[in-house]
């Protein structure tokens, strides 16, 4: 097990081509996901009072950020999350797994968030293509995973 330096911290980086650290993986990786998405929902409840006192302060103009307010509470999330020293969102910790890119170099908070991103876009495009697409590729890796040189892995083998 080698470690990587995220920060100040180090996070340690099972081996990428050991098998073991795949185990189990796409059903980790779908309940971190549900567990993420309740969080982001929850998180969402005092995004959307803020939105309204700002609707109300600027004549109604404000409340048509209701309308990406998703957007404005899940891109950070995991941003912040998964670009963090922990490489995880919270349900992916739970969950006892972690992202990391192919190179070796630490995830940051950029291309977490473009991570969400693009799995947002091509889940609009190739619903249920996307999720399928584990069955086939190495590492069960996802499409998103695989365009933007990351995986998803277990955090302890």
């Amino acid at each position: 097990m080698s470690t990587q330096t995220i920060g100040e911290e180090a996070a340690p980086l099972p081996a990428l081509d050991d098998r073991r650290s795949y185990e189990g993986v796409r059903t980790r990786r779908m309940l971190a996901f549900v567990i993420d998405y309740a969080i982001v929902l929850l998180l969402c409840i005092p995004v959307a009072v803020i939105i309204f006192f700002v609707g109300l302060l600027t004549l109604g103009l404000g409340f048509a950020l209701y309308g990406i307010l998703f957007a404005l509470v899940a891109l950070p999330y995991v941003g912040f999350t998964m670009g963090g020293p922990k490489q995880a969102t919270p349900g992916m910790q739970i969950m006892g797994i972690m992202i990391a890119r192919t190179d070796g170099q630490p995830v940051d908070s950029m291309l977490a968030g473009l991570h969400a991103v693009v799995f947002w876009a091509l889940n609009v495009f190739l619903t249920p293509l996307i999720l399928l697409a584990s069955l086939f590729l190495d590492r069960k890796r996802l499409v998103h995973d695989m365009l933007l040189g990351t995986v998803v892995l277990r955090s302890q083998v």
